[in-house]
């Protein structure tokens, strides 16, 4: 009997969790922009102009997201040797990328996406958790980072995958 509650319980709260994380949100998402707003108000292309990238949200509250700069504007190693580069090849491949997985939870009353951030591409940001108001307008996904110390804001647009 006890088991059977439970159950009965657990399938209840599971529409609540789904919403808790989003489901507008959930699927796969193609990066068409990564762009950045600079103090002077103009919006440049951030990752090159031809970025690539996917954020991927499930419906229990994990995601990834990648952005890379496009292939033709990153520097490949001379040597084809991830372990033995040059630093100028290293400092090329840490800028032209920002990944990060975790779990995220949606406030739609406030309009931003929570990540709680496991891992990152920039160490700095692995075990935080990161705010990040958002826009939804039918399959285009947008949020912006907090600014930079440079004053310029990044801001990243998706579509979603079919």
């Amino acid at each position: 009997m006890l088991k059977t509650l439970a159950l009965l319980i657990g399938l209840a709260m599971h529409p609540a969790i789904a919403l808790a994380q989003g489901p507008q949100l959930v699927g796969t998402w193609k990066l068409v922009a990564a762009d950045v707003i600079r103090p002077d108000g103009r919006t440049v292309a951030d990752y090159g102009s031809s970025p690539s990238g996917i954020a991927i949200f499930t419906t229990d509250g994990q995601y990834v997201v990648e952005v890379y700069r496009g292939s033709a504007d990153r520097t490949r190693f001379a040597g084809n040797d991830r372990s033995h580069g040059a630093p100028e090849e290293y400092r090329d491949a840490q800028l032209s990328t920002s990944t990060h997985f975790g779990r995220y939870t949606v406030d739609a009353a406030k309009a931003t996406i929570t990540f709680a951030i496991t891992s990152s591409s920039f160490p700095n940001l692995d075990g935080t958790t990161q705010v990040r108001p958002f826009t939804l307008q039918n399959d285009s996904l947008t949020w912006r980072v907090p600014p930079r110390p440079d004053g310029s804001v990044p801001l990243t647009r998706f579509v979603r995958v079919r």
